[in-house]
């Protein structure tokens, strides 16, 4: 089964990871096997939650474009290097392929058999010669075991189709030798005490006593096969390893992390029909056909806490979205297909995830109920902010219960330690939530800086403003904003690039403004500052 990776926005907070880790719960409770993820370093009032309630932090999710492990490929489909050539190619016509990877026997790629390689070995190779197994020999010639030594075989091939008084003559037996024979007692009787590699016995035929006592004292290897002298001849070289068909001209492959886009354009230049995949320690995991690399899996996701593409994972376009919950507005995200999209005007959207357990009536363990309840504090800054709903308060209580917590008490140490801004830089400061927005072709960044102590920031906000600047610069944004929001003053200061003052200004209502302004009860960048800023771009 696919697993669906749920996450939140680029710039995690506590309400975006915390309800990727409660809805994923909630998935894998009714049967959708799912995983929490996030799309960055997650903050110190995060971090601070999940050891809290020993929640383990989600892995992080660089991407969902299309790799080749999303591939319908063959899996497990290989051939080991000391296969037979008749065992590989009737593997490969079993699986209706042209061409099929070579391993060694720790299953790491060594090349790429074809049928057109094989092809060209029975034209042009060389018929005398064998390089292979005893097992394998007696597998083609469909074949007795007399008498066996060695497992490796190799040698001269030699056929006993002259006379005797001819082949004794004109043949040098040696230890070397693979001799092909029927039922020519006296040639059979010179090989073994010559001490030949390997004794082929065609047509079925009976061999001496006497012949197989010298020849298990000489330890000669013996196979009977019922086959006659003509095909038994014709076959035996179909008994080779693989592996001496490889010529070293075949050795591409792809890892199956490889983006899709990336073999697309490799293939259509090395024009091959067929590509061995593998994993970071060159172990084979199977084929690409080419004219299989449109069955594709998707990558699965369910968006939370976000529905805008610049705020989502790279190549979203490439996933298959299977659904959304937010409570910002409507952002740019759109999809093939229906999918289920629930949007709420609440102040958190792990209070909509309450909603969901309930209707799918499954209990929230104590953890779970611990972190919902810290993405509702940290978003509505405790039931502060003007997005705070009745609803918000409801569900804060519930799992308050069900987590065994006081409120007010968790709410204290949950917020000081998000707000301990010690070992991080202001760029650091700044970007840890900050927002993009496309509004009427500008791109424009908000960031919120929560603080119980903002003296920290009005002390250096020059530092801050040349670091906004900074970011609009680097980042080729029109406008850059700080919200720095004060718990204990209820209120947040308004810093700005040094361009974009007007606006501001003009968003605000005033004829102009200065930096740090104070605006009281101004605690939520969605709901108060955000619409104003939208309103006045044009």
């Amino acid at each position: 089964m696919q697993e669906v990776y749920i996450f939140g926005h680029k710039k995690p907070d506590t309400d975006s990871v915390t309800s990727a880790i409660a809805l994923s719960y909630l998935k894998n409770k009714i049967g959708i096997y799912s995983k929490p993820m996030i799309l960055g370093d997650i903050n110190k009032e995060t971090e601070f939650v999940l050891d809290y309630f020993n929640v383990e932090k989600p892995e992080y999710l660089e991407d969902v474009k299309i790799q080749i492990k999303d591939l319908n490929y063959y899996k497990e489909c290989y051939a080991n290097e000391f296969d037979s050539i008749s065992k590989t190619y009737k593997y490969m016509t079993s699986k209706n392929i042209t061409g099929v990877p070579i391993v060694d026997k720790n299953n790491k790629f060594i090349g790429i058999l074809t049928s057109k390689m094989i092809g060209s070995e029975l034209i042009n190779g060389d018929f005398t010669k064998i390089d292979t197994s005893y097992d394998n020999i007696k597998e083609v010639l469909k074949g007795e075991s007399l008498l066996k030594f060695d497992d490796e075989i190799s040698g001269n091939i030699v056929v006993a189709g002259f006379g005797s008084t001819t082949i004794l003559n004109t043949v040098e037996f040696n230890n070397d030798t693979i001799m092909i024979v029927g039922d020519r007692h006296s040639i059979i009787e010179a090989a073994i005490n010559s001490k030949i590699k390997l004794l082929v016995i065609v047509g079925n035929l009976e061999i001496k006593e006497d012949h197989l006592k010298v020849a298990k004292e000489n330890k000669v290897n013996i196979i009977r096969t019922n086959y006659d002298t003509f095909h038994t001849a014709k076959l035996i070289g179909l008994s080779n390893y693989v592996k001496n068909l490889l010529d070293g001209t075949r050795n591409v492959s792809f890892n199956e992390n490889d983006y899709y886009d990336d073999f697309k354009e490799k293939s259509i230049k090395l024009g091959y029909n067929n590509y061995p995949v593998i994993n970071n320690n060159n172990e084979c995991l199977g084929l690409i056909r080419i004219t299989d690399i449109n069955k594709i899996d998707k990558k699965k996701v369910i968006l939370v806490d976000h529905n805008t593409e610049s705020q989502s994972v790279e190549g979203l376009d490439e996933a298959e979205i299977l659904e959304i919950i937010d409570h910002h507005n409507i952002g740019s995200i759109t999809t093939n297909m229906p999918i289920n999209f629930r949007n709420m005007t609440v102040g958190s959207t792990n209070t909509i995830i309450y909603s969901l357990f309930c209707e799918n009536d499954v209990a929230i363990p104590s953890n779970i109920a611990g972190v919902m309840l810290s993405g509702i504090i940290s978003d509505t800054l405790k039931f502060t902010s003007p997005t705070t709903t009745e609803y918000d308060k409801y569900v804060a209580k519930k799992l308050s219960d069900i987590a065994e917590l006081d409120i007010d008490e968790y709410a204290n140490k949950m917020f000081k330690a998000g707000t301990n801004f010690s070992g991080k830089t202001i760029l650091e400061i700044i970007q840890g939530d900050m927002k993009t927005y496309d509004i009427n072709g500008k791109n424009i960044a908000i960031s919120q800086v929560i603080t119980l102590n903002s003296e920290e920031i009005l002390d250096v906000e020059k530092d801050y403003i040349d670091t906004l600047n900074s970011i609009k610069e680097n980042k080729d944004l029109s406008t850059v904003i700080l919200c720095v929001t004060d718990i204990i003053k209820d209120g947040s200061y308004i810093f700005f690039d040094y361009s974009s003052k007007d606006l501001v200004a003009s968003a605000f209502g005033f004829e102009t403004i200065e930096e740090g302004y104070f605006f009281f009860k101004c605690l939520s960048r969605k709901k108060q500052l955000a619409p104003l800023i939208m309103n006045v771009i044009k």
